[in-house]
């Protein structure tokens, strides 16, 4: 962390990215300081003090959300707002509940929709939004269900309760569209008055993932009082095993494949790796406890996952993992067609912290540490780290490329997976966004005495 946050304050402070190869700076998140952002929780955590001050007054003074340009509703709420709310339930410094209150108010113009699902992008000074044009005029199941966490958590800080209201409306919404089996596609049209259903396609990797996950840790993060989002949990967690758990040949590894118009497309992207993290903590919450069929169910196909995922490193020779991995019949898997790069994502060694944090086995210890010499070796570069374009060779450069997220989740998981003394704790006090970023659930924020302007 030292060495690519370092780089960064050298060549490129105050810019969205790094370009760890060209030592230079990339504004290409809108030029809002993505990587500062996206790190400072990280910085905290990692007793980084000095650094996190740094960018504290570069946050005070310098960042500027009044900008002519076109935002990713989702990236920004992701990285930028939940990194400010997490920099800010951390530290208490109110320079980042300032900067979020802004960033919050302007990411939320694009919620003015009949519909009641967000638009995907919006100009952070005009506040114009619209649908991403590649997506049809669709919005993205992912993207507009992955912004609760940290709205909601703006609301009780801000007093605002149309934040809490929408995005919580969000999931009211999908509810009552209600697939049987708890599945849903991912295009989903917002332009009418009635959102609908734009393409058949489920999948828990890109473009769904985060949806599934943020229905557990809403419920989580309200103290578990909540019971819509643990219901619309537990019946796709239901739907997954009956429709998309398969098993490989011959060595019997467990997978979450993909369906398309109601065909099976047998492979994983590495996205899908977070859900061994997820099922663990879905089965140590489980309102039926943890010895319940269902928990004991979960947390098997949470530890058969992430062997998977750790497989999916160690069968490449570079021992990292690509995009995606394709299964064939009696040969397990081979890296994706047109995909055999690695965007240094952290999703693999997320589940393993999740599931070394709440069962103590140190096996994911051992597959973190092996991961990480792999990165080690084959990511670093003299001002940071790149990503890679084929993890099957061996020996080739690492790119020009360093997304925050690298930063954000990648190295934070990887050190909270080794830190004996880790403030953390995932049961009974922290809940994670997506962005590996981590605030305190609202029955801590209660017990810690913060004030909830929305009561």
């Amino acid at each position: 962390m030292q060495h690519a946050y370092h780089g960064y304050e050298k060549y490129a402070f105050g810019m969205d990215e790094l370009t760890p190869i060209s030592k230079s700076g990339h504004n290409n998140w809108g030029g809002i300081g993505t990587t500062l952002v996206d790190s400072l929780d990280t910085l905290w955590l990692m007793d980084m003090k000095d650094e996190f001050y740094r960018a504290r007054d570069w946050c005070k003074t310098s960042l500027n959300h009044d900008i002519h340009k076109k935002v990713s509703v989702f990236e920004t709420t992701i990285r930028s707002l939940g990194g400010l709310l997490s920099a800010y339930d951390w530290s208490g410094d109110q320079a980042f509940l300032d900067q979020a209150n802004d960033l919050g108010e302007r990411l939320f113009k694009a919620f003015d929709t009949e519909s009641g699902i967000p638009r995907g992008q919006v100009n952070l000074a005009s506040g114009h939004s619209d649908n991403i044009a590649w997506t049809g005029s669709s919005a993205i199941l992912s993207e507009f269900g992955t912004i609760q966490l940290e709205y909601r958590v703006l609301a009780r800080l801000n007093g605002r309760k149309d934040y809490k209201d929408k995005v919580e409306k969000i999931f009211e919404i999908m509810d009552e569209m209600n697939p049987e089996d708890g599945l849903y596609p991912y295009f989903i049209r917002n332009t009418g008055d009635k959102p609908e259903f734009a393409n058949k396609k489920i999948t828990f990797g890109a473009m769904s993932d985060s949806f599934y996950e943020y229905m557990l840790k809403i419920w989580i993060q309200g103290g578990k009082t909540e019971p819509l989002y643990r219901k619309m949990y537990d019946k796709s967690i239901q739907g997954m095993h009956d429709e998309l758990l398969s098993v490989s040949t011959p060595s019997g590894l467990v997978y979450i494949a993909d369906k398309n118009s109601g065909t099976m497309d047998y492979k994983m992207d590495h996205l899908v790796c977070f859900m061994g993290g997820l099922l663990a903590l879905g089965a140590y919450t489980d309102p039926q406890g943890l010895q319940s069929d269902r928990a004991q169910r979960d947390l098997k196909t949470a530890k058969a996952l992430t062997y998977t995922c750790y497989q999916m490193y160690a069968r490449m020779p570079t021992g990292i993992s690509p995009e995606y991995i394709q299964f064939r019949k009696d040969n397990d898997f081979e890296s994706g067609r047109g995909a055999p790069h690695y965007l240094l994502r952290p999703e693999t060694v997320e589940s393993f912290f999740v599931l070394y944090h709440l069962t103590g086995d140190p096996v994911y210890r051992e597959w973190g540490w092996e991961v990480f010499q792999a990165i080690e070796r084959y990511c670093k570069t003299d001002a940071g780290y790149g990503q890679l374009k084929d993890v099957r060779r061996v020996g080739r450069p690492a790119e020009d490329k360093m997304e925050s997220f690298f930063l954000a989740e990648t190295l934070k998981y990887i050190y909270l997976l080794f830190d004996p003394e880790t403030p953390i704790d995932l049961l009974n006090k922290h809940v994670f966004n997506t962005e590996a970023h981590p605030v305190r659930t609202f029955p801590a924020m209660d017990k810690d005495g913060v004030i909830d302007l929305l009561k």
